[in-house]
């Protein structure tokens, strides 16, 4: 089959959208992924996605202006639906910083390439097991159907319908009110530590509560959290579930 450069150009859109999307998601295109790997995946991921057909008869190829154009025009939707997923790991950061606040592991931040930013070793290892539960409930599945759909939404080559601001900032506050929820147990946990410290210094003062108090709290912390991954996994599936209609709903109206 003789390749025109139509579809060629149209190629090149679609695959230039799917490596904006990928790359925001960490599984899939985070830094710690090598470029070779990020750019054969998109190529891979393009050519299932935007199989070869035959064109219209009408169809032409466009300009270099307008093909420009076009190129930055699928930039801006790859870059809107994948920032709407990167949303949902935005949520487990702040599960894992509102937990690790009072843990004990603040002292001590290590660099997280996948999430591109430094945190505690709490978070460290609540964003490891996150991450592996991403993959058991297949949400790299979750984000390929919905990069899929977005094709469906806005069409190659077609105008931009950004969906409305209030949109993001719905999506956006529940995203931070589940990641508070995921972290409420912990936290509680560590509240509560904090008030039987309070109490414990008040009845007997001659305790040190201050070296009991951080030994304790890592140790209460590592409790609640083991018993946290218990029932947390319903709620951290049906947040990788939901990113697919998060990307579609703010790329259109």
């Amino acid at each position: 089959m003789i390749i025109s450069i139509i579809q060629a150009q149209i190629f090149f859109l679609a695959f230039t959208r799917v490596m904006a999307v990928i790359i925001h998601i960490p599984m899939l295109g985070g830094n710690a992924i090598p470029n070779q790997v990020r750019i054969a995946l998109g190529f891979i991921l393009t050519m299932v996605l935007i199989p070869w057909q035959p064109l219209p008869p009408e169809t032409v190829e466009l300009g270099l202006f307008a093909f420009l154009a076009a190129i930055l025009r699928e930039i801006i939707i790859g870059t809107l639906a994948g920032f709407a997923a990167n949303l949902t790991f935005g949520a487990i950061q702040i599960a894992g910083e509102a937990m690790g606040l009072g843990s004990g592991f603040g002292s001590s931040r290590i660099f997280n390439p996948s999430m591109e930013t430094s945190v505690s070793a709490y978070d460290q290892m609540f964003i490891m097991v996150a991450t592996l539960i991403f993959l058991v409930v297949n949400g790299h599945h979750f984000a390929i159907i919905a990069l899929q759909r977005t094709f469906e939404a806005i069409p190659v080559n077609s105008a931009i319908e950004i969906g409305s601001v209030n949109t993001l900032i719905t999506m956006f506050s529940q995203l931070v009110a589940a990641g508070i929820q995921m972290a409420l147990p912990v936290m509680a946990a560590l509240l509560l530590t904090d008030i039987t410290l309070g109490l414990l210094a008040r009845v007997a003062p001659q305790i040190q509560v201050f070296f009991l108090g951080l030994p304790l709290k890592v140790a209460v912390s590592l409790v609640a959290l083991g018993l946290l991954f218990s029932v947390i996994f319903p709620s951290l599936s049906n947040l990788f579930q939901q990113m697919g209609p998060r990307m579609v709903a703010l790329i259109q109206r």
